[in-house]
């Protein structure tokens, strides 16, 4: 087996697959808001408290499902039911089609031959394009001075998931999927994301658009 090979291994039920082609993804039926994702992240970056790369947004807090949909947000959608609580963990998503790589006037943001996008901080200049593009509210700013930043580039060097390459580069898998409770967060590649979703009789919470956007031609290997 060779080294590219051996880190394709499946890690945990989670983390299915890293390195080269690495793809992440919620399950938000398994989500459960715990915050453990949050914090795993925070440790093994040491980002500061009011900073985040990743996060978690709750949709319709405290409204129950209807009735046979409980735990079942996306049947319920598919069905125009109401999900009822819906918790979405939201980071970037290193999408094949990257809005946020097509608008960076500078070249700031580059989607990487392994599949990773990253942010090259020598060339951001905080025009803060990179947030307005992207659906899923990846990129931050922490250095940010508000109002002004659109106008003459001030909002600093953008931060956000980097996927925790540099431990995928040692045979780990990102921080926040591996100590995810529930195994809320899928890494592999496409296919094997989509088959996970399909054995747990989950489904993929975004729409068309959105899924084309993070999977791009393998958007289709999806069911919603």
């Amino acid at each position: 087996m060779s080294a590219n090979e051996s880190t394709r291994e499946r890690l945990s039920q989670g983390v299915m697959s890293i390195g080269d082609g690495m793809r992440i993804f919620p399950d938000v039926e398994a989500c459960i808001d715990c915050g453990g994702c949050v914090v795993a992240c925070k440790r093994t970056w040491d980002i500061p408290v009011d900073d985040q790369r990743i996060d978690i947004t709750t949709m319709l807090e405290g409204v129950e499902g209807e009735s046979g949909f409980n735990g079942r947000q996306v049947s319920a959608i598919e069905e125009g039911m109401n999900p009822g609580e819906t918790s979405l963990p939201m980071q970037c998503y290193h999408c094949e089609n990257a809005p946020c790589v097509s608008v960076c006037p500078t070249n700031a943001l580059q989607k990487k031959d392994n599949g990773f996008v990253e942010v090259v901080d020598d060339l951001c200049i905080g025009c803060q394009y990179c947030l307005s593009a992207c659906p899923f509210g990846a990129p931050q700013f922490p250095e940010s001075n508000d109002g002004l930043s659109a106008v003459v580039g001030s909002g600093g060097v953008m931060d956000k998931c980097t996927g925790c390459e540099e431990r995928q580069d040692v045979g780990q898998g990102p921080a926040c999927a591996e100590e995810c409770a529930t195994d809320a967060i899928l890494v592999g590649s496409s296919g094997e994301i989509a088959d996970e979703l399909e054995k747990r009789d989950s489904g993929a919470f975004f729409n068309d658009t959105a899924l084309e956007i993070i999977f791009g031609d393998d958007a289709g290997m999806f069911d919603r």
